[in-house]
C-alpha cells in the first residue's frame, strides 16, 4: 500500500461514522450535544481503526515504517481517550427520558443503564490500556503477560464501546450506521484473530531450527537459524524479524531482532542479539537444534529500495550494527560497488561485533570503516567520543555526500541526534532511514 494512502484512509475511516450520522438530516440540537456526539463516534471509530496499526501488517508498515506505525498506534490511542472522555463531559441537555413526541430524541439524553453501563466500561478500559501502555517497563509485568492483556483489553474496549453506541447512540440507531458498527468491529476482531491465530497457523508450516550461537562481542551472541522446511526466508538485507525461539508458534513471546546476513548468502539467517531482557539474557544456553518461528519479514532500512543513490553511509550504535552489516554483506555479496561509509559507536572496544570482518570489508575500495568509542584504552588510534555533530560534519559535510542513502539504527538519543546533524547538513530527509523500538 503507497505511503501516500495511509492517512487519507485512516481519515475516512475515523470520519465515516460523522459523516453517516450527518447525513440522516436529523433536527440539530444545542452545539455543545452536537459536538459531545461527534466526539463519541470520531473516537469510536479511531478506537476501532486502531487494530491495524498493530505493526505486523507489512502491507501498512512497509513504506511508512513499524517504528513510525506503532508511534502512530500509541498517539491515536492517547487521542481517542481524550475524545472518550469528552463525549459525556460536553452533554449539556437534561438526562431525563423524553416526551413521546420527541421520537428524535432532540431535547433530552438517553440515561438507560443498559446503554450507559457499555460506554462507563469502555471508557475505563481504555484509560486503563493506555497507562498500562505508557507505563509498561515500570509496571513489572513480562513482554507476554502485557501483551496478552492488552490484546483482551482492546476487545473489550471495542465490543463495549459498539454496544454502548448500539444501545445509547441518537444516531447509531439509525440501520445504517449500526451495521457500520458491526462491520468495523468484525474487520477489527479479523486483524486481531490474524496476528494471533491465523498468521501462527501459517508460520507452523515453515519452522526453524538454530543452528549455531556463538559469542559475538561482550554480552553479545550471534544466532544462526536454519529451515527446517523447503525454502527460506524471503526478504531484503537490513529488515527485522519478530523471533520465537524455544516455544510453541502460539506463544506471545516474541521479540524483534534485526538480520544480520545477507539475502545473497543463502538460507540461513543471522541474528546479532545482546544480553538485555528475560529471554535475551538467556540466549547464550540455547542448544543447537531448538525450534524457532519468524515472523518476517519487517522495516524498511534497506538500501536495495534506492538504487538511485549514488553512496551509502551506514551510522550505528552498539547492537545496533545488526542491520547496516547485513547491508555491508550484501554490497559485497552482490557486488554493489558505491561508495560506503561506516561510522560505528560503543563504549568498549570488546563491544565491537564482527570486528576481523568488519576490518576486511573496510579494506575493499571505496568502503571506509569508522569505529568510535566513548571509553577507548591507552593504546586506542581511532575516533573517541560520541557520534556526534562535528563527525558526521567531517565526514558528509562534502555536497557531493548529501544525495547518498544515510541508515542509521542504534539507542533512540544517538539516532535523534544524528538525525538533527545531518539534517543540519542539509541532507534530505527523504535520504534518511531510521527504526527504533522504543517510542516515547
Amino acid at each position: 500500500m503507497p505511503a501516500a494512502l495511509l492517512i487519507p484512509l485512516y481519515l475516512f475511516l475515523a470520519l465515516l461514522p460523522l459523516g453517516l450520522a450527518w447525513a440522516q438530516g436529523l433536527p440539530p440540537r444545542h452545539l455543545m450535544d452536537e459536538l459531545a456526539s461527534g466526539a463519541g463516534l470520531v473516537a469510536m471509530a479511531m478506537i476501532l481503526a486502531e487494530f491495524f496499526l498493530l505493526g505486523r501488517f507489512r502491507s501498512i508498515t512497509r513504506r511508512a515504517g513499524s517504528d513510525v506505525v506503532m508511534r502512530a498506534h500509541q498517539l491515536l490511542a492517547r487521542a481517542a481517550l481524550v475524545l472518550v472522555v469528552l463525549h459525556p463531559v460536553l452533554y449539556v441537555s437534561p438526562m431525563v427520558p423524553p416526551p413521546v413526541w420527541d421520537v428524535t430524541a432532540q431535547g433530552a439524553l438517553n440515561y438507560g443503564w443498559t446503554g450507559l453501563w457499555p460506554g462507563i466500561a469502555a471508557l475505563l478500559l481504555l484509560g486503563g490500556l493506555v497507562a498500562m501502555a505508557i507505563g509498561r517497563d515500570i509496571c513489572g509485568l513480562r513482554y507476554e503477560v502485557w501483551r496478552l492483556l492488552h490484546g483482551l483489553g482492546a476487545v473489550l474496549v471495542a465490543g463495549f464501546g459498539v454496544l454502548h453506541a448500539l444501545r445509547a447512540g441518537r444516531y447509531s440507531a439509525d440501520p445504517v450506521l449500526g451495521w457500520v458498527w458491526l462491520a468495523l468491529l468484525t474487520l477489527a476482531l479479523a486483524a486481531l484473530a490474524w496476528v494471533y491465530v491465523l498468521a501462527p497457523l501459517r508460520r507452523w508450516r515453515r519452522p526453524w531450527r538454530v543452528a549455531a550461537i556463538r559469542p559475538a562481542a561482550t554480552r553479545t551472541w550471534t544466532v544462526t537459524l536454519d529451515p527446517a522446511f523447503d525454502g527460506g526466508l524471503d526478504y531484503r538485507a537490513g529488515q527485522f524479524a519478530w523471533v520465537n525461539i524455544g516455544r510453541g508458534v502460539f506463544s506471545l513471546d516474541e521479540n524483534p531482532f534485526s538480520v544480520s546476513s545477507a539475502p545473497a548468502s543463502g538460507q540461513e539467517v543471522e541474528f546479532i542479539i545482546k544480553e538485555l531482557g528475560d529471554f535475551t539474557g538467556t540466549i547464550g544456553q540455547i542448544r543447537p537444534g531448538t525450534r524457532a518461528w519468524l515472523e518476517a519479514p519487517h522495516g524498511h532500512l534497506t538500501h536495495s529500495d534506492h538504487p538511485d543513490a549514488p553512496g551509502i553511509a551506514l551510522i550505528a550504535g552498539g547492537v545496533g550494527i545488526a542491520p547496516l552489516i547485513g547491508i555491508l554483506r550484501e554490497m559485497e555479496a552482490t557486488s554493489d560497488t558505491r561508495p560506503c561509509v561506516l561510522l560505528y559507536g560503543n563504549r568498549t572496544e570488546a563491544q565491537i561485533v564482527a570486528r576481523d570482518e568488519l576490518d576486511r570489508i573496510g579494506a575493499r575500495a571505496g568502503t571506509e570503516i569508522v569505529h568510535v568509542l566513548s571509553e577507548p584504552p591507552e593504546d586506542w588510534t581511532g575516533a573517541t567520543g560520541l557520534i556526534d555533530a562535528d563527525l558526521l560534519r567531517a565526514r558528509f559535510a562534502d555536497p557531493s555526500r548529501h544525495d547518498w542513502l544515510y541508515v542509521l539504527c542504534g539507542p533512540p538519543p544517538m539516532m535523534r541526534a544524528v538525525e538533527d546533524a545531518l539534517l543540519a547538513l542539509s541532507i534530505p530527509s527523504r535520504r534518511i532511514l531510521s527504526e527504533q523500538f522504543v517510542y516515547d
